[in-house]
């Protein structure tokens, strides 16, 4: 099949209501009224941020997961539309609601969520096998967040299998704590790339120096690209067993407004270079550009400058 789509991102689908500046470290109380910046929203999650970033960075992208029949999933759907994403298999859940955060900004960018899962909590083995076709026009797919996907993680080895025999490469990202190696392993060898952060990296293998963790998942079967994201200490990418690529951090071009979703727009950003071709260092350092332009505004921010700074020296 004539693959007509550069990446379909699947899995965690959000509206984020975000508000800033808020004191993380002080108790909000009862009957305080906190003054902050105007409130706006943005779609969240990996499909959005992932998806935004590749869109704004030239791929045909499209989406895969559930909305709401509600204001927010008018909202999302919209948002992506207005990007040039492609929401045909973007679906409407009949009974539950859009998965929405509540985002709290400290003046540093930093975050706490407050978070309802919503309709994605459904997406389940049957929901994507529907889609083969489509993975099939896909050249790659990027899955998160996986421990999130109560209703998949049983079937997902089956299902990533699925998706690889139509010729479209899998990712995958995890979420929170990143879950444990024991739920992991089967998934694995089904993966072109995987590359969680520190945080869940060494949760789930329990080593804490990049090179081991990586060995950890070649040692329970990974195959393609893992790597681990270090965030201000940039990352460490594998193709093979034993060769390693350091990914330099790269300073956001413009003051630190909102770290949300810059992982996630790490992973658009590495996606969006290998499909162009690029060795895997300078795909890492635009995937690395990607993140440090997303946190220079709220939400994805300007992922569009990751190409002017991926290629400064």
């Amino acid at each position: 099949m004539s693959k007509t789509i550069d990446c379909i991102v699947c899995g965690s689908c959000v509206a984020d209501v975000l508000v800033r500046p808020v004191d993380l470290d002080a108790a909000l109380g009862r009957g305080n009224l906190h003054r902050c910046e105007p409130i706006t929203a943005s779609p969240g999650g990996i499909v959005s941020n992932a998806g935004l970033t590749l869109a704004r960075l030239g791929k045909q992208t499209a989406v895969c997961s559930y909305v709401g029949c509600d204001h927010w999933g008018t909202f999302v759907r919209e948002r992506y539309q207005q990007a040039g994403i492609a929401t045909d298999s973007l679906q409407t859940h009949p009974t539950l609601p859009t998965s929405t955060s509540v985002v709290l900004i400290n003046p540093n960018g930093q975050r706490s969520f407050l978070h309802s899962q919503g309709a994605p909590r459904e997406l389940d083995r049957s929901f994507y096998l529907e889609q083969l076709d489509r993975f099939a026009a896909s050249r790659f797919m990027l899955l998160g967040y996986f421990p999130l996907l109560s209703q998949l993680a049983d079937d997902l080895p089956e299902v990533l299998a699925a998706i690889r025999a139509t010729g479209c490469q899998t990712a995958l990202d995890a979420a929170g704590d990143g879950g444990t190696l024991t739920a992991l392993q089967p998934v694995l060898p089904e993966l072109d790339i995987y590359v969680p952060s520190w945080r869940e990296a060494q949760h789930q293998t329990g080593e804490t120096d990049p090179r081991r963790i990586i060995a950890c998942y070649r040692e329970a079967g990974a195959p393609g690209i893992v790597g681990v994201k270090l965030g201000e200490q940039g990352a460490l990418l594998s193709s093979a067993a034993g060769q390693y690529v350091e990914i330099a951090p790269l300073a956001p071009p413009g003051p630190v407004v909102d770290t949300t979703g810059a992982g996630d727009c790490f992973y658009g950003g590495l996606i969006a270079g290998l499909l162009e071709g690029l060795p895997l260092q300078q795909a890492g350092r635009l995937a690395a550009a990607a993140g440090a332009c997303s946190v220079t505004g709220a939400g994805v921010g300007m992922v569009a400058d990751a190409r002017r700074l991926a290629g400064r020296r």
